[in-house]
Order: C-alpha cells, then sequence, then structure tokens
C-alpha cells in the first residue's frame, strides 16, 4: 500500500470509520492545504474542490477489501492495525488538528466554510448559491478565468499529476485540449485516453485526440540528446506533417471558433516533443496567433 492510501484510511479511522463522498473529499482537501508536501491536489469541480487520485485509491482500496463498496467512503470490517500510526509525525499532527475542528461541522458548515477560504474551488460548483449569498457568488464568479484573447498553448503532462494539469489548463481558460500522441496511453494516472477525456468534460474542457499527428513509438527509442530530437522532429516535419495539412488546418479552424486551444503530449520541456512542431505548423497559416508552452 502507497503512503497517500494510508492517508485515506487514517481519515476515516479519526471520523468514526465512515462519512459521506462530498464531506471525506472536503477533509482531505483540508488536510492537504496542511502539507508542506501534498499527497494528492484537487480540481474546481461541480461540488467544489476534487481529487480524481483519491476517488482512484479509493477503487483499489475496495478492491482489496480495506473500503466497502458504497457511494461514500466507509472502512471494511477488518482487523487490519491503526492507520494513523503508519502516518509521519507531522501528518498526524495535522491530520488530528483538523479533526479537532471539523469534526462536529455539518456538510453544509464544511461546504460553505471551503467556499469561503478557498473560492477558486467553488468557481464550478453546481451547489455554490446554496451556501453563498450573492455578493459572495459573484465574488467567486469573478475568479473564473475569462481570458478572451485568441491563444495556441502547449502543454505535456511529465511530472504534474492530473489535477496539475487541469488546474493548468483552467486557468489558463484553455477550452479545447488536442491529444496529439500516436497512442494516448500512459501507466501515469490520469493520462490515458479515456479517463483524460472524462476529467477534461468535468471541468468543462472538450478532448479532442488527433492520432494522425502522433510519431510511432518505435521512432522515439534511442534518442540520447536534443540533436537526435532535432533530428526526428525535421523528419516528422517532412513526412507526417506534411501528409496531414488537412489536420492542421482543422486546428487553425479549430482555434478560430474555440480562441483557446492546448496541444497535449507527454514530454515536460517543448523542445523534446512534436507538439510544438504542430504548434508552428499552425503558426505559419496565421502568425499572429501567440504560441505560448504550459
Amino acid at each position: 500500500m502507497v503512503y497517500r492510501q494510508n492517508i485515506l484510511l487514517a481519515i476515516l479511522e479519526v471520523f468514526d470509520q465512515e462519512l459521506s463522498a462530498t464531506f471525506f473529499q472536503k477533509i482531505l482537501f483540508l488536510f492537504s492545504e496542511n502539507q508542506i508536501n501534498r499527497n494528492f491536489d484537487f480540481v474546481p469541480y461541480k461540488f467544489g474542490c476534487f481529487s480524481f487520485q483519491a476517488m482512484a485509491d479509493k477503487s483499489k482500496l475496495i478492491r482489496d477489501g480495506y473500503l466497502e463498496n458504497t457511494k461514500g467512503w466507509k472502512k471494511a470490517n477488518s482487523d487490519h492495525p491503526p492507520f494513523l500510526s503508519k502516518l509521519n509525525e507531522t501528518d498526524r499532527k495535522i491530520l488530528t488538528k483538523i479533526q479537532n475542528q471539523f469534526a462536529d461541522y455539518s456538510i453544509d458548515e464544511l461546504i460553505r466554510y471551503i467556499y469561503i477560504k478557498y473560492p477558486y474551488y467553488a468557481i464550478y460548483s453546481e451547489i455554490a448559491s446554496k451556501y453563498l449569498t450573492f455578493q459572495e457568488l459573484e465574488s467567486i464568479q469573478s475568479l473564473k478565468p475569462s481570458n478572451p484573447h485568441k491563444s495556441l498553448m502547449t502543454i505535456g503532462y511529465e511530472g504534474k499529476s492530473l489535477e496539475q494539469f487541469l488546474n493548468d489548463l483552467i486557468q489558463k481558460n484553455v477550452r479545447v485540449l488536442c491529444d496529439v500522441r500516436k497512442n494516448p496511453l500512459s501507466r501515469k494516472y490520469g493520462f490515458a485516453k479515456k479517463t483524460l477525456r472524462n476529467a477534461c468534460e468535468s471541468v468543462q474542457i472538450m478532448y479532442l485526440h488527433l492520432p494522425e499527428l502522433g510519431i510511432p513509438s518505435k521512432k522515439r527509442q534511442n534518442l540520447k540528446n536534443q540533436m537526435d530530437y532535432d533530428i526526428l522532429f525535421l523528419e516528422y516535419e517532412n513526412t507526417i506533417l506534411n501528409e496531414q495539412k488537412p489536420k492542421i488546418h482543422f486546428l487553425h479552424t479549430l482555434l478560430s471558433n474555440y480562441k483557446r486551444i492546448a496541444l497535449t503530449c507527454y514530454e515536460a520541456s517543448p523542445k523534446q516533443c512534436h507538439r510544438t512542431r504542430v504548434a508552428n505548423a499552425i503558426h505559419e497559416i496565421d502568425n499572429e496567433i501567440p504560441v505560448c508552452h504550459l
């Protein structure tokens, strides 16, 4: 069991073994906000702060018999040793503090507390009007990214959690994410095609996969230095990009319609990813389009 899963089970231990789904996410968020190095990241979601990673871990803990298969969070009856004792001293103190402060809160009180103190995570909330005044709602809406200017962005997910990746897109007001991987598979949680598409759509970002613009994985083997990448990308421009001009024009039209789109692949460095060459090809159609590497 990985350390972050001990955190999930320890939370249930100190909160009487069972919490509703929304209450649990809020407590985990407050715990994470107090950590120096977070184990979980969050995105603004329809009920406020939400961790996709926590839900993936929940499924694993259900399969392994640590949790019951319910809509909420409930520890399974078992003789496992205390999970609180498995946390480091700092995290035990954080969790104890959270338990002392919020154990007697109702779900309504907890939601309002977080929406007021951490308003960014309420920008997509479908229930905010139930908990906030008109003035408070207006203040939260003002935090919603609204940059209307046309921009073509690129982003790699290397070194990012799914939530960090999505927050980068949200904060730049990206409307469409274009996945230019040949094979949208990943051993890193959240970045396989179906999971990434569902996560994007849950935060109001359209997801499109354009495999025609990808590079076959066999061509990416044995890349040792920047010169190797440059040679590969020159070949890519002369073959695949040259053959896929209709897709480049499609992306240009997409940009005209949606104003703010991002191209994504794995590599963190834009110099080591073909998404930069795709962006350059779009830029050649209209050199007034700014290109930003996130």
